[in-house]
């Protein structure tokens, strides 16, 4: 199978990309994988597979390879006399910005380019946790209380303290803060303010369970990956979660209950449904008082929740065999044709 992987992008979680880029090429051995690397810059690199290492990015080696350019269909390389067309299935594997907020989408879109990954409405709904709070309400799932602050405006909160003060579009725990009173909310709020002008406020709830449960549509139906419960301290930081990127080893499911399963497929199904199709997303679940809470969407997931599938090389495969349709529209111009005969030109 042909697959190219898109990486990199101008993000928080740039190098988060890179590492969870750098363990798909040995996950997906045996495709024929190409890699393209987006510099911060919004340049497009072909980075030859042998250089798939971390410092080709951190020494700007990958400036001496390959640019690319898109035009219809392809990703194409400019040679001195001719070009070459890279044409492939794209994993879209850049998390957070650019990535995650639809702007790739998008531009593949546009060029009609086919991809794994979430689509721009889809994306709308993940990248902002407010909107994610907005589509939960409306298909009935449960979250947690929050509120929202504005760098604008300073209001007071009112949720009881214990907090956690969340950028409102970012991941990886980037800019993330539990706050246990009053005194600590200032220092708090200008950590997420310089992620995100914007920040969600919800209550800490400690030693809560959680569980994450991952997923993807073929042909109409679900396929689900195990149920993990990640193991964690206080709260999964940026550094834990950075080297939870690299994860390749599959892991066992978690122990709980048939009915408990179900309920987390079914609020998985209703998040999925008529909005992700093409993707395979994670979403990370709170269980309290034996009732589902949604915590987050992750529409493009580190090293893309491969550790959480038996059979990881044929959910991709698969998937990329089902991608939606896009229907291009024809034009004829017949309208204007009509307007120049009615006028005599």
């Amino acid at each position: 199978m042909k697959l190219m992987i898109l990486f990199g992008g101008a993000s928080f979680e740039h190098e988060i990309s890179i590492v969870s880029a750098i363990t798909l090429k040995d996950k997906l051995e045996g495709f024929d994988l190409s890699f393209v690397f987006c510099d911060v810059d919004h340049r497009f690199y072909l980075i030859d597979a042998s250089k798939m290492k971390a410092k080709t990015f951190s020494l700007g080696e990958f400036k001496k390879m390959p640019e690319l350019h898109l035009e219809n269909a392809a990703f194409i390389q400019k040679t001195m006399f001719s070009s070459v067309k890279h044409r492939s299935t794209v994993l879209n594997l850049i998390h957070g910005a650019d990535g995650e907020d639809g702007t790739i989408s998008s531009l593949l879109d546009f060029f009609s380019i086919r991809y794994i990954g979430p689509r721009i409405d889809a994306s709308v709904f993940s990248y902002d946790k407010r909107y994610t709070k907005y589509l939960c309400n409306a298909k009935n799932i449960k979250t947690l209380d929050y509120e929202i602050l504005s760098q604008s405006e300073h209001n007071n909160i009112s949720i009881p303290y214990p907090v956690i003060i969340k950028p409102a579009s970012l991941g990886s725990s980037i800019g993330v803060s539990i706050v246990k009173d009053e005194s600590e909310l200032d220092y708090a709020l200008d950590v997420a303010f310089e992620f995100d002008k914007n920040v969600l406020i919800e209550p800490f709830i400690n030693a809560v369970k959680e569980y994450n449960l991952a997923g993807f549509m073929l042909n109409g139906k679900i396929h689900f990956s195990i149920v993990e419960e990640p193991q964690k301290e206080e709260f999964l930081d940026f550094e834990k979660k950075y080297m939870d990127f690299s994860r390749s080893q599959s892991i066992s499911g978690a122990d709980i209950s048939v009915a408990l399963e179900a309920k987390l497929k079914s609020s998985f199904e209703r998040i999925y449904t008529n909005l992700f199709e093409g993707a395979l997303i994670r979403c990370d679940f709170f269980v309290i008082n034996d009732e589902v809470y949604l915590n987050e969407i992750n529409p493009i997931p580190g090293a893309m929740a491969n550790y959480l599938f038996d059979d990881f090389k044929n959910a991709i495969e698969s998937l990329s065999n089902s991608l939606p349709q896009t229907k291009r529209i024809k034009v004829n111009y017949d309208y204007i044709h009509s307007i120049n005969q009615a006028k005599g030109k």
